[in-house]
């Protein structure tokens, strides 16, 4: 099924994550948000952008294999990041959640990672370039981080009323 996928100014994309109980079976939810990504054409989508207050999120890189970028499908649950590396990348991101809107982010190229996948066994993987960053921004979906928040404040002033219109729009749709 595919799910509405929330706005800027919804409250839900400001909550920080609650951990996915090993009893929980997340294979529906995980097939759902799956087809809401594809739909959207999107490369990852995280719990709170569906109303999810949950950590969980996906990552599908087909959408970029055009610009020979190998494709990963993977669902990350409860995923932490264990390490950040000094060096320092500023790389054009955009979001669903945030549409029409792009800028340079700063972030670290490589990152050490560990997660669950939807059989709940667990990862430990390094992660570097376009992964790192994809997973550095699906992850601060789950602290209630969003992209335009890691953009320098002159810049933010800037895109002010841009926001100011994706969060007039959300309540009136």
């Amino acid at each position: 099924m595919i799910l509405p996928i929330l706005k800027y100014g919804d409250s839900i994309l400001r909550k920080k994550c609650f951990d996915i109980d090993k009893n929980e079976d997340v294979k529906e939810l995980a097939n759902n948000m799956t087809f809401t990504l594809k739909n959207a054409g999107g490369i990852g989508l995280a719990g709170p952008q569906i109303g999810i207050i949950k950590n969980i999120f996906i990552i599908d890189t087909s959408p970029l294999k055009e610009n020979n970028i190998a494709t990963i499908e993977k669902i990350f649950m409860n995923p932490v990041i264990r390490y950040f590396s000094e060096k320092i990348i500023y790389i054009r991101e955009g979001c669903l959640s945030i549409p029409g809107i792009y800028e340079d982010i700063p972030r670290p190229d490589k990152i050490e990672i560990r997660y669950l996948d939807e059989n709940y066994d667990c990862h430990n993987e390094v992660l570097e370039g376009i992964f790192a960053r994809i997973f550095q921004h699906e992850y601060d979906h789950l602290q209630g981080i969003l992209f335009t928040d890691r953009v320098n404040p002159i810049r933010k002033k800037l895109l002010k009323s841009k926001l100011r219109y994706i969060s007039k729009n959300i309540r009136n749709n």
